[in-house]
């Protein structure tokens, strides 16, 4: 073949490293994509102590370059988030049925940790709905909050502890790719089913209802809402109805003119500060509206006591840990992600899943529950111009200030505006257009997105949840155990081999049938892909057979796909080069990886195959047999295509 008229390219075998050298750069491929330890290179010792404090502490890196212009507009986003803040706190805290002041503390120390931990300039702390729901769901099956609040608030904390541990290992043994099951799809139909459940779960406030269903479903919701029409107040229902509506036209003001956000962020504090005057003069309480009633004054106590290690329900609170701290990190990193890419910065996964567990084991020693980074709060945020964490600082500030003087002020708060302005913050969560979106894009998604969305609806959150992943996951497995084969032909007037259904006018090599496997090969997939290479090429020759073409001789699969392979992927190929030769073809490789020929080497399979049958590109695959088929037609005694000592 040496003297052929065509450019041949041998294939190299990598050079075999050491096992711990090996082992080194795999783990660090794996588990340091971003190789967090480059900035120590070349460094002098003290330099490397500094360098490693700034980054597990990064205010530290960051604050020697904050200037007064930074503080001043921190200061005006704080303050405007703080107004959020209040109000959310308490409403959230109701809906996880904790007492309201458990609310306002969690956005109080939670912010300060955060702002000295977190890589994120936007995201603003704070309780998260959704996940206040699921707490409720999950920790009331154990305990009834109302029947005894105190071992519910003691099991709310140690689920708090627990989903803190549970987000800062994560991060410190960089395991954050767990929350990457929860994909888009996922996210949005999760979110959307709970913010629906959530606002069902209102009617209990807006109907002035005292006795309510605690489960989560549809069904359950609404026959505890129609079961009891006799006992409906029609005060609470036009009183929540007004707040809804002006909180609903404060966020379409808003949205129509950026500048305006503030209205939208001062609505929930001004639709408290009116409903509580109108409760206070028209003695709402005589008429069938609920108020918040007494608030205790004075900063979080420490509740490092109240954490219930000896409770029976500790399986409880670990399992319901665990699943509010997932949640509440893949909300947190894809809001914090988010408003990164407008500003054009980077934020390190590893140290907000660090941040986030530590302020919320923190946070459970101070008598606060689960936080995150809520995409309302955040997004009043980023809109009030806050240029670093600082903003959270002022924030927890203000909720500090409130704690210690103004929590009276909200003795005549009506629980119908509390459920206002929840229903309100829901709505924005169910984002129908995001699910239109997913089903013109890929109806698969949109399988996963509407299965989540009724699985929290119909069943329960927790099923919702188990139902997005297992249809997440199970996509994951299908492109493994059945990833996708094509087979390829010659671009006209070029030397670029395609898809032949992806470009129709690709045209097929006489005699060559080129195949590529779009995947790793491993024992999940092996014997799918051995069956269908063998379908291929008896496709192939039934169709040269029906059109009268020349007759199939050569194979080749193009693995440049192909990332890696195991040793059931290694047998299944020595099976189909047995099947190709009992049929009188040849097999011929094209661009195998670094990671392939390597097994390759180690497992024979180069020399059982040949080194000649492997080509660098396809074109040049097919350039020798193009070659070598020229040659057995012009030499009748070459009865057998492709063997070089014929040629």
């Amino acid at each position: 073949m040496g003297n052929a008229d065509y450019e041949c390219h041998k294939v190299a075998v990598p050079s075999p490293k050491p096992f711990l050298q090996s082992l080194k750069s795999g783990v660090k491929e794996t588990f340091f994509p971003d190789d967090p330890f480059r900035q120590f290179k070349n460094q002098p010792p003290l330099k490397k102590v500094l360098l490693g404090i700034q980054y597990l502490v990064p205010i530290l890196e960051w604050a020697p370059r904050y200037t007064l212009q930074f503080f001043k507009a921190d200061l005006i986003a704080g303050i405007t988030i703080a107004s959020l803040a209040v109000p959310q706190g308490i409403s959230y805290a109701s809906l996880a049925n904790l007492p309201p002041t458990i609310g306002l503390y969690s956005s109080f120390v939670p912010p300060l940790l955060y702002a000295m931990l977190g890589s994120s300039r936007d995201l603003a702390v704070g309780t998260l709905a959704v996940v206040s729901l699921l707490m409720a769901s999950m920790l009331s099956k154990a305990v009834n909050p109302t029947e005894n609040p105190k071992a519910y608030l003691q099991l709310a904390l140690t689920a708090t502890f627990f989903a803190g541990v549970f987000q800062a290992s994560l991060g410190i043994f960089r395991l954050g790719f767990i929350v990457d099951f929860l994909s888009h799809a996922t996210i949005v139909g999760f979110m959307g089913g709970a913010a629906t459940i959530v606002c069902l779960q209102q009617l209990k406030g807006i109907l002035g209802l005292v006795h309510f269903t605690h489960e989560t479903d549809l069904v359950s919701v609404m026959r505890s809402v129609l079961s009891q029409t006799h006992k409906w107040r029609w005060e609470s229902a036009v009183l929540g109805f007004c707040f809804l509506c002006f909180l609903l036209l404060t966020r379409y003001f808003s949205k129509k003119k950026a500048a305006l956000f503030w209205i939208n962020a001062m609505a929930p504090l001004t639709s408290v500060i009116l409903g509580s005057v109108l409760a206070y003069f028209t003695h709402a309480e005589k008429h069938g509206v609920q108020v918040i009633g007494h608030l205790k004054q004075g900063l979080n106590p420490p509740s490092v006591s109240e954490l219930a290690f000896g409770s029976p329900h500790l399986l409880t609170a670990i399992k319901t840990g665990i699943i509010i701290g997932i949640i509440s990190l893949a909300e947190g990193i894809a809001v914090g992600r988010s408003f990164a890419m407008f500003k054009n910065y980077h934020i390190d996964g590893n140290k907000e899943m660090i941040a986030f567990g530590m302020m919320n084991i923190a946070g459970s020693c101070t008598s606060c529950y689960l936080t995150g980074g809520p995409f309302s709060r955040s997004a009043v945020n980023f809109n009030a111009g806050c240029k670093s964490a600082v903003s959270n600082i002022v924030m927890a500030t203000a909720v500090m200030f409130t704690l210690l003087f103004l929590t009276p002020l909200f003795h005549y708060t009506p629980l119908v505006v509390l459920s206002s302005i929840i229903i309100a913050a829901m709505l924005g969560l169910i984002d129908y257009a995001a699910a239109i979106h997913l089903w013109k894009l890929d109806k698969f998604d949109f399988i996963v997105c509407m299965g989540a969305y009724l699985g929290v609806v119909l069943g329960s959150i927790e099923i919702g949840l188990i139902i997005a992943v297992t249809v997440s996951s199970l996509r994951v497995l299908l492109s493994v155990a059945r990833p996708r084969t094509f087979a390829l032909g010659i671009i006209p007037n070029s030397g670029i081999y395609r898809s032949i259904d992806q470009y129709p006018n690709a045209s097929s090599v006489p005699g060559v049938l080129i195949l590529q496997i779009d995947a790793p090969i491993y024992f999940a997939n092996a014997n799918y892909l051995r069956e269908r290479i063998s379908r291929w090429i008896y496709e192939e020759e039934d169709r040269l057979k029906s059109s009268g073409e020349a007759s199939l001789h050569y194979v080749i699969l193009d693995m440049s796909a192909i990332g890696g392979i195991d040793t059931s992927g290694l047998s299944m190929l020595e099976e189909v080069k047995k099947t190709i030769d009992r049929k009188g073809l040849k097999l011929l490789l094209a661009n195998p990886r670094s990671e392939v020929i390597k097994k390759m080497d180690k497992s024979k399979f180069i020399e059982t195959i040949g080194q000649e049958w492997i080509y660098l590109t396809v074109g040049e695959a097919v350039a020798a047999c193009n070659f070598m088929l020229h040659i057995c037609k012009s030499n009748p005694n070459a009865v057998e295509y492709g063997t070089q000592d014929n040629v």
